[in-house]
């Protein structure tokens, strides 16, 4: 068997080589002939991705990462009936390399944690679903991609516990989410700095990886006589926000701890250009997700530290250049700007339609009725739209089992420092993104795969680190 996996394996067999590279010419010139260079190109690079993540699976991760926060809407120029994008090609590397390594025998075991059966009965939640409201709505060719992105975004979870298998495999994958978050984070406020009009001829570059074209730049309640909205390349500043507030708060312990990741200097610049972009969203609820993700920290790991931390909130309060965010924070309570009275109107349509059909919800194609409608800015109601209060009651039933996890284990890490720091970062982010998903819905959203597959890798790194912190607390033990 293992003779007849080193032949198929392109990265062992100098045939499996040949005959990879055969592949890769008749496929390149058919493309070529009938899509064009850019077309042949794209495939290029994409062989070329597959066959170094086949030599190695965490440089798949890395650029799984490093697409979410760069290029997430980045598309390959082929058209099969549908548009596959970056993100597709990323995930469905890893996890075929994964999968191959377990069907050819190379694997011997997979990694079980306690989330695995609530994240298997939420997927198969959504596989039925799918299936009950398929009548509620034309069956695309669109519509299947991007819930067979969600089922695999769901399963990357899966994968990532299994991979990481030690700490130093975990801290990576935390280094390279905190550099890429950074990277994003200096593009976006660079965007921001540009005259409007030389950025939006910036972004219209990237019409040409099926990027949306025109005027991009985005304005607080659309009107250009507001302060701009930092977008970098995520199209949405609450999805930029989204994405910044969960690397933000899993760079927070970074910061106070004895044994950061990084250098002091380098944990400062990243942590600062991240928070500086997240700021220039105005993504309010982003704010908010990460100030629950920082007291979180601070809760549970260094309380004495709270004071010092609502003083620098009350300086940042006072500053000039805060009053635009108080203004706007205090509309959002009073429910007196547009965004906020759009929001209620969601609200209640959504409840509307909860309880029509509450059990199962009406699928992800469409809603039976033509009063009601799907989409609402609040991830609950949204997963209860499309999946029902069976649905919402298992993705509770996902996040009760990741903290309770948690804090069964949480005493081997009062002395590690180093590995700490990092769980509680991604705990914290967890958390984080939870607060903000009341007031938007992008960690269950079709339209947003890389935001969807941002909180689900998380996810996995935080319950693989309080799987590592619990095996190596019984090995210590013993």
């Amino acid at each position: 068997m293992s003779v007849i996996r080193d032949y198929l394996d392109p990265t062992r067999s100098i045939w499996g080589q040949a005959a990879f590279i055969a592949l890769f010419a008749v496929a390149g010139g058919l493309i070529a002939a009938f899509g064009g260079p850019l077309a042949a190109a794209a495939v290029f690079l994409a062989l070329v991705a597959i066959f170094i993540v086949l030599r190695d699976i965490e440089v798949g991760f890395w650029g799984v990462i490093l697409v979410v926060t760069l290029i997430p809407f980045a598309t390959l120029p082929i058209d099969i009936g549908l548009i596959p994008t970056f993100l597709d090609l990323a995930i469905g590397a890893v996890v075929g390399v994964w999968a191959l390594a377990i069907v050819t025998g190379q694997q011997k075991t997979i990694t079980l944690s306690p989330i695995t059966l609530p994240l298997v009965i939420f997927i198969l939640m959504a596989i039925f679903a799918f299936i009950f409201g398929m009548s509620n709505g034309p069956l695309t060719p669109t519509l299947l991609r991007k819930f067979a992105e969600l089922l695999i975004s769901l399963g990357l979870v899966l994968v990532i516990i299994d991979y990481c298998s030690s700490w130093d495999r975990l801290q990576r994958l935390v280094k390279v989410l905190l550099l890429a978050g950074a990277a994003a984070s200096a593009v976006a406020i660079g965007l921001w700095l540009l005259p409007d009009d030389t950025a939006n001829s910036a972004l219209n570059v990237l019409q040409r990886l099926g990027y949306p074209g025109g005027w991009v730049i985005r304005y607080i309640e659309e009107n250009p006589e507001l302060a701009e909205r930092a977008i970098g390349t995520s199209v949405d500043p609450n999805v930029l926000g989204g994405l910044l507030l969960m690397i933000g708060a899993l760079a927070g312990p970074q910061l106070v701890t004895k044994e950061p990741l990084f250098s002091r200097r380098v944990t400062i610049l990243i942590i600062g250009l991240i928070y500086v972009a997240l700021i220039l969203t105005f993504s309010r609820s982003a704010m908010l997700g990460l100030a629950s993700g920082l007291l979180f920290v601070t809760a549970v790991r260094y309380r004495r530290l709270l004071p010092y931390m609502l003083a620098a909130a009350l300086l940042l309060l006072l500053l000039p250049v805060a009053q635009d965010y108080i203004t706007r924070f205090i509309e959002g309570a009073q429910g007196q700007d547009l965004a906020t009275q759009m929001r209620f109107g969601e609200y209640k349509d959504a409840i509307t339609l909860i309880q029509r059909y509450p059990i199962f919800g009406v699928g992800f194609a469409g809603t039976p009725d033509i009063d009601i409608y799907l989409g609402v800015a609040n991830v609950y109601l949204t997963i209860a739209q499309v999946m029902g209060l069976v649905g919402l009651l298992s993705f509770f039933a996902i996040v009760a089992t990741i903290f309770g996890y948690a804090f069964l284990n949480r005493q081997w890490f009062k002395s590690h420092p180093k590995q700490d720091a990092v769980w509680l970062g991604l705990h914290a982010a967890l958390g984080g993104a939870l607060v903000a998903g009341f007031f938007d819905h992008y960690l269950f959203n079709l339209e947003f795969h890389h935001a969807v597959t941002a909180y689900w890798m998380i996810v996995g790194l935080a319950v693989a680190s309080t799987y590592l912190g619990a095996a190596s607390s019984a090995t210590e033990s013993d």
